[in-house]
């Protein structure tokens, strides 16, 4: 019922899992994943429980071949269960059982584990693998989402489509740096879930990640004067109120020396959002 893609990131700092399905709200179901120890997709009839028992095994030293290993030979039907498992070290494992639906199977390889079951065959799982190494460079979320749709594209979940999920996790990468998840989307009922599973994401970047410092505008006194001007015109107070307001915080500089280009570019447009939508929350 479900295709999904384990990963870990190259500078081994990210970890996370991808899935899609004809199935309500995969992401309820499908993706664990802790900082700096591991990621699991438990799928097929699946037990979970195992994302639980999974991470804690990983936790205590355990590799995921090992942590694979100890699932299954403890669990009562493992030839129902699917699960792929990558471990804060990049090694790799995944386990489909014996009477998982055709076409059902897996790929692994550093840093990833693939796996799939009621899928239209092996190249849904070849082809994310294939997006996968293309996708060198960009971060783990995008490599993940660029792995899910090219499995969707090779033809994906048989029965159709339904939900789609992505979780990446990374030490310190959360809001405001108060927490490890850095990504944490789902489109739990929509006719094409990978396509707004991206515009979630493109979302969750400009909303949730704070800019890189070639994007950041140092902000004059010129520039002061305008954004305040700006501010006012719109109906607020000043500045400060209209980054709040539209949700800008990780964006713009908490003392106001700096601001990102797109938010520039978007209070110079009359706009309030990268798509033209209000403020989200």
């Amino acid at each position: 019922m479900t295709y999904s893609i384990v990963g870990r990131s190259a500078d081994g700092r990210a970890l996370g899992v991808a899935v899609a399905s004809r199935f309500l709200a995969v992401g309820a179901i499908v993706p664990a994943a802790t900082a700096g120890v591991g990621a699991i997709a438990t799928q097929a009839d699946p037990n979970l429980r195992w994302k639980r028992q999974g991470l804690a095994l990983l936790q205590q030293g355990l590799s995921a071949p090992e942590v694979v290993k100890r699932l299954v030979e403890q669990d009562d039907r493992p030839q129902d269960r699917q699960v792929g498992i990558v471990d804060a070290q990049g090694r790799s494992a995944s386990h489909t059982g014996g009477d998982c639906l055709e076409w059902a199977g897996s790929v692994i390889a550093p840093d990833i584990a693939l796996q799939g079951n009621v899928i239209a065959g092996p190249a849904v799982l070849q082809d994310m693998q294939r997006a996968w190494g293309e996708s060198t460079g960009r971060s783990l979320a995008a490599r993940l989402l660029a792995a899910l749709v090219a499995g969707d594209r090779a033809g994906g979940d048989r029965r159709g489509r339904q939900s789609a999920a992505l979780f990446v996790v990374e030490p310190g990468a959360g809001y405001g740096g108060l927490d490890d998840v850095a990504v944490d989307l789902r489109v739990d009922d929509h006719p094409d879930p990978t396509s707004e599973l991206q515009r979630l994401l493109d979302l969750n970047e400009f909303y949730l990640t704070a800019p890189p410092e070639a994007d950041r505008i140092p902000i004059t006194s010129e520039l002061d004067e305008e954004l305040e001007r700006r501010a006012r015109d719109s109906g607020h107070d000043d500045f400060k109120s209209w980054v709040g307001t539209e949700n800008w915080e990780m964006r713009v500089a908490p003392d106001q020396s700096w601001i990102d280009r797109r938010v520039l570019a978007i209070v110079r447009s009359g706009r309030s959002s990268p798509t033209g939508d209000g403020p989200r929350r």
